[in-house]
């Protein structure tokens, strides 16, 4: 997995996980990224600092002691099941809002939306999973979707 800092055109910050860099680069391509604050899908990779291992992660004896300003300042004194910033809280919001108004319908996604475009099923909001080519197939075919960085329930710690 790598994880990109990204940058919309009006503006927005927001980091985002994809499985490699090539992966990124199909998706970036076929428009499926998109700021997870206004939603515009011109979005450019922005700046960002490396990842490096911490003296705590090293083998114990290659380890140095940690000062306390250090320990004060690490991810851990901040729990992750919180937002970090601004953009997590209305990521957050906006993952809640999706869940409490559509029904998950998982893998089958792409079937459900067909057949309630055909009449075959009564519409309603729903949300689910469904591989990058079916998505675009559903838009070529005039099925409105929207790709939402929502881990499923199953898959969230």
């Amino acid at each position: 997995m790598i994880r990109y800092s990204l940058k919309c055109e009006n503006g927005h910050s927001f980091e985002s996980w994809f499985a490699s860099a090539e992966a990124f680069e199909k998706v970036h391509g076929a428009g499926m990224v998109a700021c997870m604050v206004c939603g515009a899908t011109k979005v450019e990779k922005a700046l960002m600092t490396p990842a490096l291992r911490s003296a705590r992660k090293m083998a114990p004896e290659a380890a140095a002691p940690e000062e306390p300003a250090a320990a004060a300042a690490s991810p851990a004194s901040h729990p992750l099941t919180e937002p970090q910033d601004a953009a997590e809280a209305l990521f957050d919001a906006m993952r809640r809002k999706v869940e409490e108004s559509s029904d998950y319908v998982g893998a089958d996604f792409t079937a459900e939306a067909r057949a309630m475009h055909a009449g075959l099923k009564p519409e309603r909001s729903i949300h689910g999973e469904a591989k990058i080519e079916d998505a675009k197939a559903l838009l070529e075919e005039g099925i409105p979707v929207t790709p939402l960085p929502i881990v499923p329930k199953r898959n969230r710690n």
